[in-house]
């Protein structure tokens, strides 16, 4: 009987360890590119460019992509499904700034439901460009329980700044 109680205490102690874990999340990376705003901007606006720099797309490179809506810019819809690594969601552009902002609602169905915001920033530096990847968004009772094993900062920060990197080459060989 002692041993249901105590295991009763720490799962409970567990549940509210848990539920007081913040709700909200924020990642962000940056980098500098040397290249103009204009240069590196469809790179991100239009996401049929994303296979060439996304670090997701060399994690599976079997993914199926679909696309919907415009070409590039507002409305502009990019659909996976991969591995167990990549899962399978949806990404839209909900905003298009020319040379200086997307944002993107980012859908994740499989291996787990999120919806996040995701944005590119591009401010122009003498003859750079500082490029900044970030999302955020609210955890939910299973993730906020994930959180106390996993890093999402690490794991996501670590591919954000694979994803910066590639997208810096990306764009730097498009000026030669």
């Amino acid at each position: 009987m002692l041993i249901l109680i105590v295991i009763a205490v720490v799962v409970a102690l567990l549940i509210v360890v848990i539920a007081t874990r913040p709700a909200d999340f924020s990642i962000a990376r940056s980098t500098s590119i040397s290249a103009s705003p204009q240069a590196i901007f469809p790179q991100v606006n239009d996401l049929h460019n994303w296979e060439a720099w996304s670090p997701w797309a060399k994690i599976d490179p079997a993914m199926k992509m679909t696309f919907a809506g415009p070409a590039a810019g507002t409305g502009a819809v990019y659909t996976w499904t991969g591995n167990s690594k990549v899962g399978e969601g949806r990404m839209t552009i909900v905003e298009s700034r020319p040379s200086d902002l997307v944002r993107i609602k980012l859908e994740f169905l499989k291996p787990f439901a999120a919806t996040n915001a995701t944005e590119f920033t591009f401010q122009p530096q003498g003859n750079q460009t500082a490029v900044t990847w970030s999302m955020s968004g609210k955890r939910n009772f299973m993730t906020k329980a994930m959180s106390l094993v996993m890093s999402m900062e690490k794991m996501v920060g670590g591919q954000f700044e694979k994803g910066l990197q590639q997208l810096k080459a990306v764009a730097e060989k498009g000026r030669q």
